[in-house]
């Protein structure tokens, strides 16, 4: 296994899934707030999750708009 080459894709799989992720939360966040869905002073809760060959790695968080 070429653990540089593997390091790499890696790396420019959670740029790829952070950068895309970024932009999803921003626009369903506006839009919540926008149509009085939640209000600024509300955490919101986002979660994600890898599935990798039959495993899962989840990370819960609280975002807080204010």
């Amino acid at each position: 296994m070429n653990e540089e080459q593997l390091q790499q894709d890696i790396r420019r799989f959670l740029k790829t899934f952070g950068v895309a992720a970024n932009r999803e939360i921003e626009a369903i966040i506006r839009r919540a707030v926008e149509t009085g869905a939640i209000g600024v002073e509300e955490p919101v809760r986002v979660r994600a999750r890898l599935e990798l060959l039959g495993s899962d790695f989840v990370v819960d968080e609280e975002l807080r708009l204010s």
